[in-house]
């Protein structure tokens, strides 16, 4: 067990880390073709609800539902003699269709609504652009192109739940890589075809998820699990699935919806603040992506199958290797993106359209937002120990809370930032940043009042171990920023920004050994509670 979520980290940490890199790629392209403010910041808006929507399915709100229930029906059939295994096999095979077909009947409707419906929507969630008619007309076209690839990227999220379930990773891992290249694709090679270049993003986004789900099918097929599917609300997994799934879309996706919101609220600021967030947004993403994403979607089958096989000592041990590795790479990340915000969003980005004063705003997003990094990975580890136990209330319990803060947070922050002649689009991410403590606080909160996980007291020495190495790496950072050639040509810009980020990295690591850690608290067997 613990070599295989070790193999399964190290897979899904592989090309979520490939498909973040190729997003950061995806991302200079765009800011550099099409600039900040304008028609970018129109795609932004029109991409945000189906991406949102993506990432609810994509990123593992879907499976929080979908998994317990398919774990419970595979456990059945691990532990029938072979009768009653084919019996079983077929139990699981019926499943799927009928989720499958459920799921495609609800997707296909809400596809149809907001496709007729995209004027409101636009409305709704970029007030601003009532008042700017060109960017409010694209963004309803835009919306209307891109929004198909939710129906897609839904389905693909099915057939990637049931991939892991039997332990197959890679593909479902590696799926979202071809969003970014199909996006890069569009904006560097079609764009210059169309009449209103925008578009070819749009139109990019929707081929990306339908090849998305294609690729996936002949791992189904291989395992017999590729099935026709069947509308069915009467099935008893099907039920149990749906009853789960809306708690767990919201209570999973806090983060993303908190993010929703700062995008309706940067709508009604100066141009560009929708392009400065989002770009503050996707670097925040990347350690997320390294091992936030990969370790929550990887310990959901094993947390549900500890539940099913009643072994409550493997479920502690699992999350408290997936808490302590998270620890181990969230706490740096959040500092270092903190520390190299500006040399970062310089570096990467300040190119073609995107200008110097877009980078430094960007970077100010990105130092408010960097805060919250471990909070949103440690979201990402908490939640699924709620619905692997088919809890679901606690999650949304603490995930209205935590959007309410949210809310609250960004007005305040926004207005004070404004009073203060700060940036207002920056309070946005310090909001959010705080929102996301809330969150995950009370998800630990909950656990440990429950009796389900709690920091054992040797968690103190490895606290004292972190601060220590995190120290060390600080100083370093601090000391090649000092020196970064920023009026460099870009290449040397971006050379320069890997050998800090390489030398950080080093620093940390050395000063993590130095202080006392061993690389056997890494295994998941080793508890340090």
């Amino acid at each position: 067990m613990s070599h295989k979520l070790v193999k399964s980290t190290a897979i899904v940490s592989f090309f979520t880390m490939l498909s973040r890199i190729l997003g950061m790629i995806r991302d200079m392209v765009l800011m550099s073709v099409f600039g900040t403010g304008g028609m970018m910041d129109a795609f932004l808006v029109a991409f945000k609800l189906p991406n949102f929507l993506r990432r609810l399915f994509a990123e593992g709100a879907f499976a929080q539902a979908f998994v317990p229930v398919l774990s419970d029906y595979q456990h059945q059939a691990q532990n029938n003699d072979m009768t009653d295994s084919k019996k079983a096999l077929l139990g699981i095979q019926i499943l799927i269709s009928r989720v499958a077909g459920t799921l495609l009947l609800i997707l296909s409707g809400l596809t149809a609504l907001i496709v007729i419906f995209a004027p409101a929507v636009i409305a709704v969630f970029a007030v601003g652009y009532l008042h700017e008619p060109s960017k409010f007309t694209t963004a309803v076209e835009l919306l209307r192109i891109t929004f198909p690839y939710l129906l897609f990227i839904a389905m693909t999220a099915f057939a990637s739940s049931i991939l892991q379930s039997v332990g197959r990773f890679a593909l479902p891992a590696f799926a979202p890589v071809i969003l970014n290249v199909c996006m890069i694709v569009g904006a560097i090679w079609v764009a210059p075809l169309l009449a209103k270049p925008i578009l070819a993003v749009g139109y990019a986004v929707a081929v990306a998820g339908l090849l998305q789900l294609l690729i996936q099918l002949p791992q189904l097929h291989s395992h017999q699990l590729l099935v026709i599917p069947k509308v069915s609300f009467r099935h008893p997994g099907v039920r149990r699935i749906l009853k789960l799934m809306l708690p767990a879309l919201f209570g999973v996706s806090v983060t993303q919806i908190n993010m929703l919101v700062n995008t309706v609220l940067a709508s009604t600021m100066i141009d560009g603040s929708v392009s400065w967030l989002y770009t503050a947004e996707r670097m925040s993403e990347l350690p997320l992506g390294l091992i936030g994403v990969a370790i929550g979607a990887v310990i959901l089958p094993s947390l549900s199958k500890s539940i099913a096989s009643d072994d409550h000592q493997q479920f502690g041990h699992t999350l408290d290797w997936a808490t302590r590795l998270t620890v181990l790479v969230g706490v740096p990340a959040s500092i270092a993106l903190g520390m190299i915000s500006n040399v970062l969003m310089i570096s990467l980005f300040e190119h073609g359209e995107f200008v110097r004063q877009d980078a430094m705003m960007s970077g100010l997003a990105l130092q408010c937002l960097s805060g919250g990094i471990l909070a949103f990975m440690l979201i990402k580890i908490f939640a699924p120990a709620f619905f692997a136990r088919h809890d679901s209330h606690t999650p949304v319990k603490v995930g209205v809370i935590s959007v309410i803060a949210n809310v609250v947070l960004s007005l305040i922050l926004a207005e004070l930032f404004k009073q203060w002649q700060i940036a207002p689009h920056a309070g946005l991410g310090l909001a959010n940043t705080l929102a996301s403590f809330i969150n995950a606080g009370l998800l630990y909160f909950y656990l440990h009042t429950q009796g389900i996980y709690r920091f054992g007291t040797a968690w103190r020495r490895l606290a004292v171990i972190f601060a220590m190495a995190n120290g060390a790496m600080g100083l370093a950072l601090a000391a090649g920023i000092h020196y970064f050639p920023l009026t460099a040509h870009q290449g040397i810009r971006i050379v320069a920004l890997l050998a800090l980020c390489v030398a950080g990295a080093v620093v940390y690591g050395a000063a993590l050994l130095i202080a006392g850690f061993k690389l056997s608290e890494l295994k998941p067997h080793h508890s340090i509670q």
